[in-house]
């Protein structure tokens, strides 16, 4: 068997010069130079740098798993034949032998390269760089540390990479282990400027994504399972409806007329639901123009999702199954790590009327929640509040204020709150008991708003007069308030069936799953501003 390569990187082509510190910049433009040249050498030696037409019938993962208990003995007598292709992450060279690893879709396998084999193609190894795509065809043995490795039989030069490899160690040269250990980037704003680069070098990134994108295919399929369309609504609106949010504007300019990034897509699901689609649900992008934070980004997913002849007391249900499932199929545990918090999403989760845990919290009598002088007091004893803007909300308002105050940090396990004001709800049912609060409930953990749902109001007149409140909101002020719509007040008038709907924000489910602290590590390229401003 040939020797394996030591653990010393060497380089392959022409050395870089050794660089003083402070030289990052020269010694990168060196590294693209000397790649350049060795492009030019492929194209001397008959092979095209960026050439196309390799067909690899074989992927890493897949060849590893079948022969894990393959004995050398074995392989020897009839060695199967494999082809591969993807990035070179590892390279050692011995002149007229080196070992690779070659990186596809499902992990990386280790190549043995020597010129007995290759014979003239061996001249192109020699112009081999790490980062660079091959395509190999060869046959499985064991090397003498016992890892399973193809010998090659033939080798594709795929593609030239005329950048190195992210990180400060970047170097020609090295083993897998040492990619994935000297290539993670330290910089993390570069991580979420570069995601490619991220990607490339952060194994747990790619594994990260690969559950955000895991969950959004268990929830597709849990509700077209129960009978849901999937549909698809405009992205631009000639109105601000659906939610309380301050929107991304933009102009049309052929019809000469203003519209709105969408906020939220709920008036036009509800319209389905009117149209006679008893059960839709949407996985798309909403825009909200507001603060970006690690909860917050501009351009984020929701799912929303409306079934007739149910009750928000129906989605609640719904929603802890589909949840729950959810982490078990994603996470493989209803109890997931998220920093030094164990979150338990097996069902029988709280439900928590938002007086109750303001009363609860603040230890304040039951008569206050109609006194809004009394709330408005008690609002302005947080230190953080700013007094001329909580002199402006109204008792509902806040109660709601209240809430975020004091109680929504607290809830760490998953929690539904249920029964809040009618003033912060202008979308939501009446309870028919207590027509103070509504037939909606939010889902926290770990201190977020994960989802938010109602029974849907289904009252043109009480809807009419909903939308009037957001105007006067509006008039004093509030920015995050609605526009009167008209039209979808018609679609009421022709009649919506008892109803119930949801949204759920995906991005935080999916920073709860992966436990990440940023909503910018859930989204493969998150909003930043422009670099040096």
């Amino acid at each position: 068997m040939a020797e394996e390569a030591t653990k010393t990187p060497v380089a392959s082509g022409a050395k870089p010069k050794t660089e003083a510190p402070g030289n990052e910049g020269k010694k990168e433009h060196e590294l693209f130079e000397q790649r350049l040249a060795s492009a030019q050498k492929w194209r001397d030696l008959g092979a095209n740098p960026f050439g196309n037409g390799f067909r690899p019938e074989h992927l890493a993962a897949d060849i590893l798993v079948k022969h894990v208990d393959s004995k050398p003995e074995d392989l020897e007598k009839a060695p199967p034949t494999f082809s591969v292709a993807g990035r070179v992450v590892g390279w050692r060279s011995f002149g007229k032998a080196g070992f690779a690893h070659v990186q596809d879709r499902t992990g990386a396998i280790q190549v043995h390269l020597k010129k007995d084999a290759l014979g003239d193609t061996y001249e192109l190894v020699k112009q081999l760089d790490l980062g660079d795509f091959v395509g190999i065809v060869g046959t499985l043995f064991r090397s003498k540390t016992g890892e399973l490795t193809l010998s090659a039989t033939k080798y594709v030069p795929l593609t030239k990479t005329l950048r190195p490899p992210p990180g400060k160690f970047a170097k020609e040269g090295g083993d897998a282990a040492a990619w994935a250990e000297s290539q993670a980037m330290a910089d993390t704003e570069q991580r979420y400027r570069q995601r490619y680069l991220d990607m490339l070098a952060n194994p747990a990134v790619r594994e990260t994504f690969k559950k955000r994108i895991k969950l959004v295919q268990f929830i597709r399929r849990f509700l077209d399972d129960r009978g849901y369309l999937e549909v698809e609504t405009p992205m631009m609106h000639g109105l601000v409806s659906g939610a309380a949010a301050r929107p991304f504007k933009t102009h049309h300019n052929a019809l000469d007329m203003q519209l709105f990034l969408r906020i939220a897509p709920e008036l036009h699901l509800k319209r389905l639901v009117v149209g006679g689609f008893d059960r839709v649900y949407e996985i798309n992008r909403n825009f909200r123009n507001e603060g970006i934070s690690t909860r917050h980004n501009p351009e984020f997913t929701m799912l929303e999702f409306y079934e007739a002849y149910a009750t928000y007391e129906d989605l609640m249900n719904l929603t802890e199954e589909m949840l729950s499932e959810a982490a078990k199929h994603v996470c493989g545990s209803s109890k997931l790590q998220f920093g030094e918090n164990t979150l338990d999403f097996a069902k029988g989760w709280r439900r928590l009327p938002m007086w109750q845990a303001v009363r609860e919290k603040l230890g304040c009598p039951d008569e206050v929640q109609n006194d809004r002088d009394a709330l408005l007091a008690l609002a302005l004893k947080t230190p953080a509040s700013a007094p001329a803007e909580l002199a402006k909300l109204n008792r509902g308002e806040l109660i709601g204020a209240l809430f975020e105050q004091h109680v929504e940090h607290t809830l760490i396990q998953p929690t539904f709150v249920t029964e809040f004001p009618v003033e912060i709800s202008p979308l939501a049912r009446r309870n028919d008991q207590n027509p103070n609060i509504t037939d909606r409930f939010e889902l926290f953990c770990n201190g977020w708003e994960i989802a938010n749902a109602f029974s849907e109001l289904n009252d043109p007149i009480d809807q009419k007069g909903r939308f009037e409140a957001q105007v006067e909101a509006k008039n004093r002020g509030q920015q995050e308030t609605m526009d009167y719509d008209a039209d979808y007040i018609r679609a009421l008038e022709h009649g919506l069936p008892p109803t119930a709907g949801e949204g759920i924000g995906i991005d935080r489910l999916a920073m709860l799953f992966t436990n990440s602290p940023s909503i910018r590590d859930v989204i493969l390229f998150p909003l930043l501003k422009p670099q040096g401003k």
